[in-house]
């Protein structure tokens, strides 16, 4: 039996995730320079006038709004041009992005530019996951998919670690150079097998097998013929909406993977990151802001770094049972501290090292189970032909939730304090427990057509 090499899909994992990367830069752009473009001072802000705070809310927001109704657009380019060109529109986004930040002297022009950074964001975010799932062979799909949460967090940390030391233009031109990168590697990077099977293209889909899995056109004979059957028989119902709902393995799918994206928002993980330097500062931390989201940053990168390594050893269910049992925790001390200091008790004073210890702990297991995994699990649970319209349904999901807690959560903390807000949380992360025991199955060493055969069984 003829060997070949894994090395080739790494590489291409890696190359395909620098779009992840990039993705992490524009997600945590506005916190070194959110300062920046606020300030009064002409010498470091490059706008004529400083955005309102109506239009301060925007430049947050407007990223979420883009990345919420891009799927639905980046899905069906998906099925039409394929996976590697549509990828390669996401980083023509990002590219037009950074050139007008660069440029801009306008509130109006770096609203234009958040809102197409959105685009690119629900066009990776959809399309990547499915590019991951079609490459990569069963036994490096789970490590393969978990670098997505990898590279979203090495380009926040990037932002993070240049942008307080650089100025304001500088750092557009080092988050401009991340996308033009991935673009000229990735154009020498094969489309996936699976979309040239969906074109009735045997030949190229063969050609790509061979790249990818470094064998001859014999050695990949076996998966070709696997891969063809597989997308034979999805094919046999049309790619829309009511076909989805009409499988029942789709529908299992469905709620498997809006699930866990459900819950994955519903963690709190974007109100941690925001509460981080506050958490810092009321513990009477000697931290600066600026070493405090390093250190953060640090800590998610190195937890992400641990999925691709342990995913397909120990399993997805496992690590996610794990995950949100683990954030529970952390969110059961976090509120535990909150709640003393509500109460004026003498004992918070002593326990001042018991929230960064809780934050530290719920953004490690985080990053390794509910932040890397869900998008793992949405690239091999479905069919070829309805990966594109799942993708996007799930994708976008992600990014309404993601909307709704940001834009309420502060609302709730007022009415219930910041000791409820994290209990609620908490919560949230045992019912994801319950969820995933009950309810999500488990993929590892499973090819997607086994898959589908237990999903439909």
């Amino acid at each position: 039996m003829e060997k070949g090499s894994t090395s080739r899909q790494f590489f291409v994992g890696v190359t395909v995730n620098l779009a992840s990367v990039a993705l992490g830069t524009c997600l945590c752009w506005t916190s070194p320079m959110g300062p920046v473009y606020t300030s009064n001072d002409t010498s470091i802000n490059p706008l004529n006038v400083p955005p309102t705070t109506m239009e301060e809310s925007w430049i947050g927001s407007l990223i979420a709004l883009g990345a919420l109704a891009a799927p639905f657009i980046a899905g069906p380019l998906a099925e039409i041009y394929g996976r590697k060109l549509t990828l390669l529109g996401s980083s023509a986004l990002f590219i037009l992005s950074w050139i007008l930040l660069l440029t801009t002297k306008t509130v109006g022009q770096l609203l234009a530019a958040r809102l197409i950074q959105g685009f690119g964001i629900g066009f990776v975010m959809t399309v990547q996951t499915m590019y991951i799932g079609e490459i990569a062979s069963k036994e490096y799909r789970g490590a393969l998919g978990s670098l997505m949460q990898l590279g979203i967090v090495f380009g926040g940390l990037y932002v993070y670690a240049i942008g307080p030391y650089v100025n304001y233009h500088a750092l557009q031109w080092a988050c401009l150079a991340i996308p033009i990168t991935f673009t000229v590697i990735f154009l020498f990077m094969p489309e996936t097998p699976t979309f040239f099977i969906i074109k009735g293209r045997q030949s190229d889909a063969i050609k790509s097998l061979q790249f990818l899995r470094g064998m001859s056109a014999d050695g990949v004979q076996d998966e070709m013929t696997e891969m063809t059957k597989s997308v034979e028989e999805s094919m046999k119902n049309k790619a829309n909406l009511i076909n989805l709902l009409k499988s029942k393995g789709n529908v299992k799918s469905l709620i498997i993977c809006v699930g866990l994206i459900t819950f994955q928002q519903l963690s709190g993980i974007n109100v941690i990151l925001f509460y981080s330097q506050t958490i810092f500062a009321k513990t009477g931390s000697s931290l600066t802001p600026a070493i405090s989201t390093i250190l953060v940053g640090s800590v998610s990168f190195l937890a992400s770094g641990a999925t691709p390594i342990i995913v397909d050893r120990l399993g997805r269910k496992p690590i996610l049972l794990a995950s949100a049992a683990g954030m529970c925790l952390a969110h059961g001390t976090m509120g535990l501290y909150f709640y003393t200091d509500y109460l004026k008790l003498d004992v918070v004073d002593s326990i001042g090292w018991l929230p960064i210890f809780s934050l530290i702990f719920f953004v490690t297991v985080y990053c390794v189970g509910f932040g890397s995994i869900p998008w793992v699990v949405l690239g091999e649970m479905f069919p070829a032909n309805m990966k594109s319209i799942a993708a996007s349904i799930v994708a976008s999901s992600c990014w309404v939730l993601a909307f709704l807690v940001l834009q309420f959560f502060s609302t709730l903390e007022v009415a219930v304090g910041s000791h409820w807000l994290f209990w609620i949380f908490g919560i949230m992360c045992g019912v994801a427990f319950v969820f995933t025991l009950t309810t999500v199955m488990e993929t590892k060493g499973m090819s997607l057509q086994q898959i589908q055969d237990r999903l439909n069984k």
